[in-house]
């Protein structure tokens, strides 16, 4: 299902024996628009570090009851490779995080989750494989650090990101909800990342390659809309651009 981050922000934690926190923010990186780590609040459990938990470890997101399910016990997330809330995320923590789990890294290979590109697989892979993988350094972005960025068109400002909408099977970014305040009326549009033509964090600017007007009529999206795929292939249409999915008769319904 297509989900807003801000959706999920808030959503509570369930591991193997008990709940273990909620749903704080995410990183992604900027290469496949993909959520790599989800960042736990976990109260007084484990203050003073960021728990991190990779889609590796998420099961199933439940919208009725409001939770994930982590296929992780307390103790292997108490366990595992400590970040201080104050650092960056490395590759020697990445390393470390992935070496400690088995899994395999997103790292490995050309495709937005290794050399496979499934991540329903849940391969698992031995130590050696991932020191002599092939690796590309992946920079990864916080979700809430780059709500705020301007959207900057081919010809001006257009607006702000607001926030993302993700698949929470296969945990990529599909579109970003933007705000384009700088039109009347304001109105709220999605840009696929497939549009983006670079992204300036120094700036906090995410260059994209479509016109101010394009975006002014583009169809509007709102928070209370179902997002189906008759909106998706009106969109794309619009900017005369090929959809994601491979048969564009088939909808299905997407969570709000």
């Amino acid at each position: 299902m297509l989900t807003k981050v801000g959706t999920l922000k808030g959503y509570k934690l369930h591991s193997i024996d008990g709940e273990i926190g909620k749903v704080e923010e995410f990183y992604f990186d900027d290469q496949h628009w993909t959520i790599r780590y989800l960042v736990a609040n976990t109260g007084d459990w484990l203050t003073g570090r960021q728990v991190l938990l990779s889609p590796y470890a998420l099961r199933a997101v439940n919208q009725e009851t409001q939770d994930i399910t982590v296929a992780l016990t307390k103790k292997q997330i108490e366990s595992s490779p400590s970040l201080s809330t104050d650092r960056p995320v490395s590759r020697q923590f990445e390393d470390a995080y992935y070496a400690y789990y088995g899994w395999s890294p997103y790292w490995a290979g050309s495709y937005a989750w290794g050399t496979y590109g499934d991540i329903a697989h849940d391969r698992k892979v031995s130590r050696e494989s991932i020191r002599n993988a092939k690796m590309w350094d992946p920079n990864l972005c916080s979700t809430h650090d780059v709500r705020g960025h301007s959207i900057q068109a081919i010809d001006g400002e257009i607006g702000h990101v607001e926030d993302f909408i993700v698949d929470d099977a296969t945990w990529t970014i599909h579109y970003m909800v933007v705000h384009t305040h700088n039109w009347l009326p304001r109105k709220k549009v999605l840009i696929s990342p497939k549009w983006i033509e670079r992204v300036s964090w120094d700036e906090q600017k995410v260059f994209v390659n479509l016109s101010c007007e394009a975006i002014k009529l583009a169809p509007e999206y709102t928070d209370e809309a179902v997002l189906t795929q008759d909106y998706e292939a009106r969109l794309h249409e619009h900017y005369n651009l090929q959809g994601y999915w491979p048969d564009k008769e088939t909808t299905r319904e997407h969570s709000r």
